[in-house]
């Protein structure tokens, strides 16, 4: 969510006043809990955060684009628990979007559920096995996922290739 462009706290005033403003008050609201967590100012952040998750239904777009972000920033923080719960959160109300699979696949194997994050990558590669039957694929295939993200897929996709899990 990206309501100002620029960085710093030349950023930071824009989001306050776009905020004080009342215009793109969430997504203002958003940013700001993102620049706050970027910047190891996580509790601050996760109230931001929670002040515009209350503005924001769960069922509404900007509501889901705020619980996406917000699960990355948690992810980030090294909070992945609370992340994933997020995540699962999104996956439970809206369908089966593309991003699931290799989302829920490395952020289960990072909290130790391994079993099940084999299975969510063997859903990946079932789904698109020109995307996902090969790990060189990731930079291209998941850009904004930082190198240990990607490395963490990779560990999954050895465990999936070492012993697939049966076609249910």
């Amino acid at each position: 969510i990206v309501v100002v462009e620029g960085e710093g706290e030349a950023l930071t005033e824009q989001l306050v006043k776009a905020r004080e403003r009342g215009r793109k008050q969430v997504e203002a609201t958003a940013q700001l809990a993102h620049v706050a967590m970027t910047s190891n100012r996580v509790e601050l952040g996760k109230s931001l955060y929670a002040q515009a998750l209350a503005s924001a239904p769960s069922t509404g777009t900007l509501g889901r684009s705020v619980r996406w972000n917000y699960a990355w920033d948690l992810h980030r923080a090294g909070d992945s628990k609370a992340a994933l719960e997020l995540w699962a959160e999104l996956a439970r109300g809206f369908g089966q979007p593309a991003w699931l699979p290799p989302t829920l696949a490395m952020a289960l194997w990072e909290n130790e559920r391994k079993s099940e994050a084999v299975q969510w990558y063997a859903a990946a590669v079932r789904t698109e096995p020109g995307l996902w039957g090969n790990p060189a694929n990731f930079r291209a295939l998941l850009p904004d996922w930082r190198d240990e993200d990607r490395a963490r897929l990779a560990e999954v996709f050895a465990a999936w290739q070492a012993n697939p899990p049966a076609w249910p």
